[in-house]
């Protein structure tokens, strides 16, 4: 099945946007192909602020409405106590709010922007989207995020390039459990750096208050460049700011 035959099968389709490069690609096709589509944005304490202006951005230019949805995800005992299972009981919460929405306004088809390239099969928060009944058209349509990326950068969309970005929960060791102020040190870590420069990197905070650097192998050079200024930075945050010396792999 190509997407073109996807959206002439689901003519009316709510989409569970999340501002990345799939779902933004996603949002696109169904747009292109003559979906009637509406975007919901979850908000909830894992997702940055940039996530939710580059949400914006996308369907300002697509010119398709979107309904910005609050969840306090810590709220949720099992999403905050941070156990291996996390992923599925923040995506269960996070998807029966975005059905309730969709629902309401007349829209009886949820799709999300799982790839097929997404190694869906053991994955915790994929098992309550299938349990959920979300469809995954770029999954279904056998469409892989190199492709992805390819026919984003055809389609003009600046999401083409952005590199992939797992939710700020998984900043924080397994185990320990999630706060707005471990949340907030994490976010505020990472914008720093994106601020001198970085992309593609993340902030792992450590069990004892520290926090291990994982930089792509190019950006080895400008890290040390810069080493003083990151840690004038991150000193007030962290007990101690490790470097891993295994560079980090570039995002697909």
């Amino acid at each position: 099945m190509t997407l073109e035959e996807f959206f002439c099968e689901v003519p009316k389709a709510a989409v569970a946007f999340s501002g990345g490069t799939d779902s933004a690609f996603l949002l696109w096709a169904a747009k292109q192909y003559g979906c009637d589509v509406h975007a919901y944005y979850m908000k909830t304490a894992f997702q940055p602020e940039f996530e939710m202006e580059d949400a914006r951005r996308v369907v300002e230019a697509l010119n398709i409405p979107m309904t910005v949805l609050e969840k306090d995800i810590l709220a949720v005992p099992e999403a905050a106590a941070n156990g291996p299972k996390r992923c599925y009981y923040c995506k269960r919460a996070l998807f029966t709010q975005l059905w309730a929405a969709a629902r309401k306004d007349g829209y009886f088809c949820l799709l999300d922007g799982t790839n097929a390239s997404d190694d869906a099969d053991d994955r915790p928060g994929m098992q309550a989207i299938r349990e959920l009944e979300v469809r995954s058209p770029l999954r279904e349509c056998g469409i892989s995020k190199s492709e992805v990326r390819r026919l984003s950068e055809e389609a003009g969309l600046f999401t083409s390039r952005k590199p992939a970005y797992a939710c700020l929960a998984t900043r924080i060791p397994t185990g320990t459990a999630i706060t707005p102020e471990l949340l907030k040190k994490a976010e505020t870590a990472e914008t720093a750096l994106a601020n001198l420069g970085f992309h593609d990197f993340r902030v792992r905070l450590m069990e004892d208050g520290g926090a291990r650097l994982q930089i792509t192998e190019e950006q080895m050079p400008l890290l040390f460049s810069k080493r003083e200024e990151i840690l004038t930075i991150l000193r007030p945050l962290f007990s101690s700011i490790l470097l891993d010396l295994e560079a980090r792999a570039k995002s697909v």
